[in-house]
């Protein structure tokens, strides 16, 4: 019997018109606090993005189309060289927000391409309106394609399966139901009985702390473990699947996501359990050859030092800190798209499939 799970949040909205601004869920104080910021100004909004009060490529994206109406608010009655010169400003300002997730990337070009249509046609105040526009349809397009993906991906999974996702690709980081929680959540409402493994993901925790609360608050089955667990629980056969999300895919399919995707991979093919990527075609970078030319964000190393305010290592210990790591394609039984499946995970699938 189909099941249609409940939704009592919302990762981000605009409010307002072209002079409103973004209210976010700030996803740092969860599970214990949830609370909802308002970002009236570029500066916080980039703050957002750097410090995951709003993460998940998609997500990012959304934020920072919505940044950019935000940020040239205050040009609006300025004249045309005044009112671009504030647009690039803003622009490369969110660019340089958070570097591995492409969709950042890819929204603000959408955005650019708006802007300069306009340029030299219309008046700054009406570009303005039209750039909230754009940052309309990025966010829609972001809930209809976390559906799609939903319906395409929930055939990988069958009925009574164990399911492993690392970090958080749920409705915590799109406009919707997310990527890979989408397959997983679409698999439920069809009937289906999924019991979920969620691994904590160090050394922020977004298993533990957005994906085990995201899924406890639509009803799901699901069992928090820690990293070092996994092979354990796939080597009791606990898990029959895998399934994460993405920041970037190379051509070739190989896939930037949280550090310890890889791992997760390894094990994944050590134990012959099928690894399976979610992700929108948004995500895709065609223009890179290889997970190799992936840009990896390196991120503070009291992450790991003092993670959450407790200190845990010794002072001045040396520490590397990459926010991501790189998939190999080979180890990826299948893409999840908007567009349908990418199997096999070739570079001639996914031109295929993406239509380029």
């Amino acid at each position: 019997m189909a099941t249609e799970l409940s939704k009592n949040f919302e990762t981000l909205r605009w409010e307002g018109g072209p002079d409103g601004h973004i209210a976010l869920i700030d996803q740092t104080l969860l599970p214990v606090e949830f609370r909802v910021i308002e970002c009236h100004d570029v500066e916080t909004v980039w703050r957002a993005i750097k410090t995951l009060q709003v993460r998940g490529a998609p997500a990012i994206g959304i934020a920072a189309a919505y940044g950019v109406v935000i940020g040239v608010q205050t040009a609006v009655d300025a004249d045309d060289a005044a009112f671009f010169a504030r647009f690039t400003q803003v622009a490369e300002y969110l660019a340089a927000s958070r570097p591995t997730a492409v969709n950042l990337f890819w929204a603000l070009e959408r955005m650019k391409q708006v802007a300069q249509r306009g340029h030299g046609r219309k008046r700054p105040r009406e570009i303005a309106a039209e750039l909230l526009e754009e940052a309309r349809a990025i966010h829609e397009e972001d809930r209809q394609m976390c559906r799609a993906i939903g319906r395409h991906g929930a055939e990988l999974l069958g009925d009574g399966q164990g399911v492993l996702t690392h970090c958080n690709a749920g409705g915590l980081a799109t406009a919707d139901y997310g990527t890979a929680l989408a397959v997983i959540y679409a698999a439920v409402e069809s009937g289906k009985r999924i019991a979920v493994y969620a691994d904590e993901t160090r050394p922020l925790l977004q298993g533990a702390r957005l994906t085990a609360w995201e899924l406890r608050q639509r009803g799901l089955d699901v069992t928090l473990i820690c990293d070092s667990m996994a092979a354990q629980v796939m080597r009791e056969g606990r898990v029959q699947a895998v399934i994460t999300g993405a920041d970037r895919i190379a051509a070739n399919g190989d896939t930037a996501n949280k550090i310890g995707t890889y791992g997760v991979a390894l094990l994944a093919a050590a134990h012959r359990i099928p690894f399976y990527v979610a992700a929108p075609s948004s995500t895709f970078d065609l223009a890179l050859e290889c997970g190799d030319s992936i840009p990896i964000e390196q991120r503070d190393p009291r992450e790991i030092t003092h993670g959450f305010g407790r200190q845990t290592a010794p002072d001045g210990i040396k520490v590397y800190n990459p926010a991501f790591d790189v998939t190999p394609a080979r180890y990826i039984k299948a893409l999840v798209c908007e567009r349908g499946l990418i199997e096999p995970v070739t570079r001639e699938r996914i031109a295929e499939v993406l239509g380029e």
